[in-house]
């Protein structure tokens, strides 16, 4: 298995790694890396979450910017703030040792302070597709500079239905820049897009397409509607050390079940869209 450095990735940026504590890059890292570093040419890689995306796409880009220009040279595109704020964090991390300077923008916090940041300068911008068509349409986000355009989890944009806002960004985007696809499936939308907006582009994939993440146990319980819950606590008491997420169908069953697990004992909460934006910070 080769190393960071052996990929090709320059001193600054494998001591950024070492400090966070890689060792080895993963197959999505080990395949999509050389890729970018060594080809213009724009690339499709398919990836679930947790195989080490946002490395195998931000190191190889980080590389290759103009630390003594301030102009925006790189954009991100996610689906959700969340997401994008970790993009962000996860990238200002592997640029430690470099000048280079990341920005998020998404919608729930103030554009105001968004704004300001953009205008002191930045190499990169990451961003949710809304926020930034806002930044844009203010003649704010100037993107004629652009050389990576990088589309994470590209299938969840188009399933938020961000089609029309990312056709909008990518029009604004230079010809010629490099445009990394990253996603856990291909849909026909992502199919629509990659002829619309790539130009013969490679691919690279880590396990079979669509298919599940290998590292991952499935185990299923069938019990009736009335036990779901005490079946849950169960899991949990058996479990002491869980640290997980319970999905439900609707927001209120969501609240529900966090009140009634935080009345028992459990330390849990809640996270759902009718909360404030700073209650699901």
């Amino acid at each position: 298995m080769p190393t960071f450095k052996e990929l090709g990735l320059r001193a600054e940026i494998v001591q950024a790694l070492d400090e966070l504590g890689f060792e080895n890059p993963t197959p999505i890292q080990e395949k999509a890396i050389p890729q970018v570093l060594d080809s213009k040419k724009d690339l499709i890689a398919l990836a679930q979450t947790g195989t080490g995306k946002t490395a195998a796409f931000s190191l190889p880009v980080l590389q290759q910017l103009d630390e003594n220009s301030r102009e925006i040279q790189s954009i991100v595109l996610c689906p959700t703030r969340e997401l994008c704020l970790q993009i962000a964090n996860d990238m200002q991390s592997f640029a430690k040792f470099m000048n280079l300077k990341t920005v998020a923008v998404y919608g729930g916090a103030s554009i105001e302070g968004q704004i300001r940041d953009i205008k002191r300068g930045a190499q990169v911008i990451i961003g949710t597709p809304g926020r930034t068509v806002d930044l844009i349409n203010r003649r704010v986000l100037r993107l004629q500079d652009v050389q990576f355009v990088v589309l994470d989890e590209a299938d969840e944009m188009l399933t938020m239905g961000f089609k029309d806002d990312l056709d909008l960004i990518l029009g604004e985007t230079p010809e010629t820049k490099q445009t990394l696809l990253f996603s856990a499936t291909m849909p026909t939308g992502i199919k629509d897009i990659t002829k619309r907006y790539m130009k013969d582009p490679a691919e690279v994939s880590s396990g079979a397409r669509n298919e599940g993440a290998q590292n991952i146990e499935h185990h299923y319980y069938l019990v009736n509607a009335r036990d779901k819950y005490e079946c849950l606590k169960r899991l949990a008491d058996v479990n002491p050390n869980v640290y997980g997420i319970v999905f439900c169908r609707t927001r209120r069953e969501t609240q529900e079940i966090a009140d009634k697990l935080m009345a028992d004992g459990y330390n849990a909460d809640s996270l759902h869209g009718d909360l404030s934006q700073a209650q699901r910070d």
